[in-house]
């Protein structure tokens, strides 16, 4: 999270401890990039004041391993760490600090704002040294040092909101191997808490053995998932396996760390944000460590419980900013349909989804849904809208008013579950609201040239009349970062229209049908792929790679998804498209070449051949194992399309699959070649919607 950060000196110039620098900007030293070393459970840099800094971490705690040069040029070798009171988006506000003069430990406090979000949160860190003898202690505030004194505080002081500079530090002895350990403990309880937390999980200062067991612990998180990699170049293996770790990061289990209850239920945190989990990183997560995602769940309808709402978005007990819908209920009903078992009380978790449909809070900037009277009148967000009720950003009406639609059809999946008989087609109903900002006869133009397609979603007023924003606004083409929460943003959030009138998951048939018909559907997909008007650095654009299957043509599919793996994603510095904070980027890649893309909040898996010749998922809570095996796998990826299927060894045509796949340990077999076929193309081989026949029963249902 960035707070509390330790920065080394090798010694002070002249050994005159007024001529070490403490402020960030004073002590900046360049990192030389070829000293950059990075693997699982271990991180390290060289800076150019010649000290390299090796970091591993345990769950609670961090241990570094400082490396000093045994001669600098008018440096004594005598050691410098400091502790800074600060962090990343200067946020602090009060603060404190302080050094034992016999130990060195280094313990504090700081308060802190979110990073996307309201409100502010504690955190306490302990900070203990091993590898050479204390030469002398202090702390420092602004530039200067103050040798001897063992504590301060630092406030506002209203001019800075963060106050000024301040921390502490521990000059050392020349280190016998010219190493120093720092091993800091961090806890959102107590300074007392965070010591124990170091000295329970790094008793030792044991860097080579944390090493070793990090690396034990990711190996058997990633152990559900197995490749045939044979031939494959190693570029894509590390895009594949990489994702897998980072997807893997955030939602964390931050059980006994939160100050403000304890339910003896698992606590989760960094729910950062749902808005760009729930379409690839919850459904992996369900597939790869299908407990943890259980305890998510559970812990989503704990936060319901003491907060009141389902949070879109949350960061370290705050509650942060919604982007579109509240994109919890998709959490939760994909789990529903999935048959996630566990410390879930399922009726609560019913009632949440209901309060988010139902209830409009004060601030719905950050929980629930705004605009609730308008949504329930007119079906749709009107750009005029009257809200008398709460407060938010009143922008993004189209992508709100889609958001919105999903929310409430994932809401009647969980009601035809569920049993509750009054609600099934309530939600239905409102799932259709995306129709009602569905212009059929505007029409988008590039650079002054009509695209030649026609039908985009647009702004609507209460009064039923037309607005305008331009089919390609908020797009890489025109005006790409003018939709945000922005009190004066577009009425899409960070993508334009063109990708938002693709936003009906749960009834492509129809907007198929609405678009005029699947030719016209794929050609459109192709232009809107290819011109390119998408931009894959985010998630929205996810699942608009896989819409093909619902026009009979996946084949189409899986060309697109070799069209980004590896242009788009690969080892290179820009090697991820878009910014990869809550592993959303990690869960696309992983998944699409695992060849099982979810359509999230619903029982459905669109089928495309893995970028590897077999793939197997052994699942956490059956202990059985899912195989998908391509025959005929080319390495060369010229053979990426499917020409037949069997499924546990019977002829399979459908095109999409359910979650009992992995569960039931079943296995596909994929026949690959080097042209399209008709394999998944018929009417029954694609995949449900709600025009059709109704969205899959989940597992529950069956």
């Amino acid at each position: 999270m960035g707070f509390f950060p330790l920065f080394a000196h090798a010694g002070c110039p002249s050994d005159d401890i007024e001529q070490c620098k403490f402020t960030k900007s004073g002590r900046a030293a360049a990192p030389l990039n070829e000293t950059i070393e990075a693997r699982v459970g271990y991180f390290a840099i060289t800076l150019n004041n010649s000290v390299r800094a090796e970091m591993t971490v345990a769950e609670h705690a961090a241990l570094y391993r400082f490396n000093f040069p045994q001669a600098l040029t008018n440096v004594k070798s005598s050691p410098l760490i400091l502790a800074d009171l600060t962090d990343l988006s200067e946020s602090r506000s009060n603060a404190s600090i302080h050094v034992d003069n016999v130990t060195g430990r280094i313990i504090g406090s700081g308060n802190f704002g979110p990073s996307f979000g309201i409100g502010t949160y504690n955190a306490f860190f302990c900070t203990d040294f091993s590898g050479a003898s204390i030469r002398d202690t202090g702390i420092f505030v602004n530039i200067r040092p103050g040798p001897g004194i063992d504590h301060v505080d630092v406030f506002p002081d209203g001019v800075n909101p963060s106050g000024i500079p301040a921390g502490a530090w521990s000059r050392f002895e020349a280190p016998a191997n010219g190493q120093i350990l720092a091993r800091v403990g961090v806890s959102f309880i107590s300074v007392e808490q965070a010591c124990s937390n170091a000295e329970k999980e790094l008793p030792d200062f044991d860097f080579d053995g944390t090493v070793e067991s990090v690396e034990k612990s990711w190996d058997l998180k990633l152990s559900s998932v197995e490749v045939d990699a044979s031939a494959v170049d190693e570029e894509l293996q590390t895009v594949f396996w990489s994702g897998l770790y980072r997807t893997l990061i955030s939602p964390q289990d931050y059980t006994g760390e939160n100050p403000y209850w304890d339910s003896g239920l698992k606590y989760y945190d960094s729910f950062y944000c749902i808005w760009d989990s729930f379409r690839s990183i919850h459904p992996l997560i369900t597939l790869v460590d299908p407990v943890a995602q259980t305890e998510m769940v559970a812990s989503l309808i704990d936060i319901y419980n003491h907060v009141g709402k389902l949070p879109d978005c949350r960061m370290t007990f705050d509650k942060g900013f919604t982007q579109g819908g509240s994109n919890a209920d998709i959490v939760l009903a994909d789990a529903w349909l999935k048959n996630l078992t566990g410390d879930i009380d399922w009726e609560k978790a019913y009632e949440a989804v209901i309060s988010d449909a139902e209830e409009e809070p004060p601030i719905w900037s950050v929980e629930g849904r705004g605009s609730l009277h308008s949504w329930h009148e007119y079906g749709f967000i009107p750009t005029d809208d009257f809200d008398y009720v709460g407060v938010g950003a009143h922008t993004r009406s189209i992508s709100r008013t889609v958001e919105y639609a999903y929310d409430d059809f994932c809401i009647a999946e969980m009601a035809r579950g569920m049993g509750k008989s009054d609600d099934i087609g309530k939600y239905f109903a409102r799932s259709h609201g995306w129709k009602n900002m569905f212009k059929a006869d505007q029409t988008s133009a590039i650079n002054g040239t009509d695209t030649g397609f026609v039908g985009f979603l647009q702004p609507r007023f209460m009064n039923m009349t037309w607005g305008f924003e331009d089919p390609i606004f908020c797009s890489e083409l025109l005006n790409f970062t003018s939709c945000y929460l922005n009190p004066n943003g577009g009425e899409t959030y960070e993508s334009p229209s063109w990708l938002y009138t693709w936003f009906v998951p749960g009834d492509m048939a129809t907007l198929i049908d609405t678009l005029g018909g699947p030719d016209v559907f794929v050609n459109r997909l192709d232009y809107f792929h290819e011109y390119p008007i998408i931009y894959m650095g985010n998630e929205p654009s996810f699942l608009t790679v896989f819409l093909y299957h619902f026009a009979g043509r996946p084949a189409l599919s899986a060309k697109r998804a070799h069209s980004y793996i590896p242009s788009q994603f690969n080892t290179s510095l820009n090697g991820i498209p878009g910014n990869d904070d809550s592993g959303a980027m990690g869960s696309f890649s992983t998944l699409a070449m695992m060849g099982t893309f979810p359509n999230p909040g619903q029982n459905v898996y669109f089928i495309t051949p893995p970028f590897f010749a077999e793939v197997k998922l052994k699942n956490g809570v059956t202990g059985k194992t899912a195989t998908i095996r391509n025959i005929n796998f080319d390495p060369t990826y010229n053979a990426i399309y499917i020409q037949s299927a069997t499924m546990d060894g019977e002829p399979y045509t459908k095109n999409w699959m359910d979650h009992g796949f992995f569960t039931e340990g079943k296995t596909l077999e994929l026949t690959l070649g080097a042209t399209e076929s008709d394999w998944g193309t018929r009417y029954d081989d694609l995949p449900p919607s709600l025009s059709t026949g109704g969205p899959p029963k989940g597992l529950r249902d069956m």
